[in-house]
């Protein structure tokens, strides 16, 4: 049997405690590849994202790298991998982790419809120099 805890515990500001409308959220994203944050638990963030085309290649040096797809088919290059280049290839109910320091470059024909997990504060664009593709942390829909 679940016991509540006590109220004051509660983190509903954290999308915590509360059903949330992935899909609901994502349509509310205007433009692609700005994922915007749903969720935290622990140092983690749930962040929703629609894309198409091509992302940039890059790396996440410190943490792994969720991705989730709910609508669309995603293609990720990797590159350094212990098999040598390669892709991944995901469609809707599909996950796959990216290990850290693996370069990788997320694409998609169409649109795609995703949620990311990672920890808190880890930057769009990976370890690389800021581009036009970087987007703020910590915004939230």
């Amino acid at each position: 049997m679940f016991v509540s805890p006590h109220p004051t515990t509660m983190k509903a500001d954290r999308g915590q405690c509360q059903a949330i409308g992935l899909l609901d959220k994502i349509a509310r994203i205007d433009g692609h590849w700005q994922p915007r944050v749903v969720a935290e638990m622990n140092d983690y963030q749930f962040k929703v994202v629609k894309v198409a085309g091509e992302f940039e290649w890059h790396r996440h040096a410190e943490t792994d790298e969720t991705f989730i797809v709910l609508e669309g088919e995603l293609h990720i290059d990797v590159r350094g991998g212990p098999a040598g280049p390669d892709t991944i290839v995901l469609r809707a109910g599909e996950m796959a982790v990216i290990p850290q320091g693996l370069e990788h470059k997320p694409r998609a024909a169409a649109e795609v419809k995703m949620l990311l997990i990672e920890p808190r504060g880890v930057r769009n664009t990976g370890d690389g120099p800021t581009g036009e593709r970087t987007v703020a942390n910590d915004q939230w829909i």
